[in-house]
């Protein structure tokens, strides 16, 4: 038996054990869905970046800053950038209102904030954008995971799908938010070994072979250009197409819940550092794999330039640290997944069951219905996975945007902007879907990315709507 594989099975055995462990810790839907807001800095905030990092992370920045080059820096600022604001604008209002309202969904605090006028339109606008961009994002998850093990293990992929859908379903709906968490806390200590550890043995490896990045990246075409060889308003773009990563950072109900989960305003002043002081070598780490990638791999060596971190994990260390660090890869999936997976959860038995249509059960009941939603919803996404993999890479592209638009700058102005109103709110989330689909189908998307567009069309959508509303409106808590 590999070591690969040995280290895979070890990690399936431990997120099983987590979901055993914290079944009895969900009494109540709280308990389930928002680890009944009792989480430390540490778990909270290691869960967050394990879930808003999925592994595009681990296998596809790698691959664009090998193939793209030093363009990609800007992706990586982007992305830090983002999640040091969300963490220090969003998080502290998103957390002191979510307990005020007590509110444990994205779509729950919205609807409670602005009364019942638009309550059940916001809950169901919200729970419809949450199911449709989670449904094929979740199934994108689950086809990712299809392809690593296949490329791994020779496993076949629609059999690597069943394995890794199957035990994120399971572990999910056994120990909800607790477990999600839990496994989350160990998922991104693997990530970010394997984002330290790996680009620092590959400069060994270029050091003993007399090797200098920099001029290597020079000769070879445009790879040392910030702006990907590009001049004028092109180049413009490009850099503003990185940063605008950051965008999403601050609209993805996946994420944002870690926020509404922790025990206290200290736990959260102590995450904002853990976060950043995660993110920065984690996204380094990720470049640098890319670029080292550039000296170490041959062309035509690789079928897929994004196997380009197995492929050096499996040449430069060990094998059975490769094994641990390869299954950091998988386990990045499963992260994402599975939150993303429970907010799906949220969505459907909270929002639209329990909120809008009034079935009222007890707090067991209410449990007991949102591990039968995790369930449904895995197989949904399971069978997305195997029959609409096209559609699910198309949807994947934009799901970030399209969160991010929808909910991004409805938070944001609702938290900080006290002329906010629940008609705004609507306007905003259905902008920022409607022109993520839109935009992200034209060819104006390479011009000027969708990630730009629809931020900005959503929040000039919040402000027109909410000036437009001139009935009473509800003004901002207390800070």
């Amino acid at each position: 038996m590999s070591a690969v594989l040995v280290g895979f099975l070890v990690y399936l055995v431990v997120v099983l054990l987590v979901g055993a462990y914290t079944y009895r810790m969900n009494q109540t839907q709280e308990d389930f869905l928002l680890a009944g807001r009792r989480l430390g800095p540490f778990v909270a905030t290691f869960s967050e970046r394990a879930s808003g990092e999925s592994a595009w992370l681990l296998l596809g920045l790698p691959a664009a800053a090998m193939t793209m080059g030093l363009v990609e820096v800007w992706t990586a600022l982007g992305s830090v950038l983002g999640i040091a604001f969300a963490w220090w604008v969003v998080a502290p209002g998103l957390r002191r209102e979510s307990v005020r309202l007590g509110a444990i969904t994205i779509p729950d605090l919205l609807a409670r904030r602005f009364g019942e006028r638009e309550a059940r339109t916001i809950r169901v606008l919200a729970s419809l954008i949450v199911l449709f961009f989670y449904s094929f994002y979740v199934a994108a998850q689950f086809n990712g995971a299809g392809k690593v093990l296949n490329v791994t293990f020779g496993i076949n992929p629609v059999t690597g799908m069943l394995i890794g859908g199957g035990v994120i379903v399971l572990y999910t709906m056994v120990g909800g938010f607790f477990a999600v968490a839990y496994t989350d806390f160990v998922q991104a200590m693997l990530m970010l070994g394997t984002l330290v550890v790996l680009p620092l043995v590959a400069m060994v490896e270029l050091s003993s072979r007399d090797i200098e990045l920099v001029p290597l990246l020079q000769n070879t075409g445009t790879l040392a250009s910030f702006t990907g060889g590009k001049t004028g308003v092109a180049a413009l773009a490009a850099v503003l197409g990185g940063l605008s990563w950051g965008f999403g950072y601050s609209g993805q109900p996946h994420t944002l819940a870690r926020f509404m989960s922790l025990d206290s305003e200290e736990s959260l002043r102590r995450g904002q550092r853990i976060a950043v002081a995660w993110a920065v070598p984690a996204f380094v780490g990720a470049l640098m794999i890319g670029f080292t990638g550039v000296a170490l791999v041959s062309s035509g060596q690789l079928a897929d330039s994004e196997q380009l971190m197995p492929h050096l994990a499996t040449e430069l260390l060990p094998a059975w640290l490769a094994g641990i660090f390869i299954s950091g890869a998988i386990a990045a999936m499963m992260s994402t997944a599975d939150s993303q997976l429970l907010v799906g959860t949220s969505a459907l038995a909270e929002d639209v069951l329990h909120r809008t249509l009034n079935i009222e059960l007890s707090p067991k009941q209410l449990v007991q219905l949102s591990r039968l939603v995790t369930v449904g919803l895995g197989a949904i996404a399971f069978g997305l996975a195997i029959n609409s993999q096209e559609l699910i890479l198309e949807l994947v592209s934009y799901a970030w945007s399209g969160l991010a638009s929808a909910f991004g700058p409805a938070l944001i102005l609702t938290l900080h902007w006290p002329k906010t109103t629940g008609r705004g709110v609507v306007f905003g989330m259905l902008t920022g879907a409607v022109t993520t689909i839109i935009w992200s189908n034209l060819a104006l998307n390479e011009v000027v990315s969708v990630r730009v567009v629809s931020f900005a069309l959503a929040a000039a959508a919040v402000v027109l709507g909410s000036l437009s509303d001139r009935r009473p409106h509800p003004g901002r808590s207390p800070e």
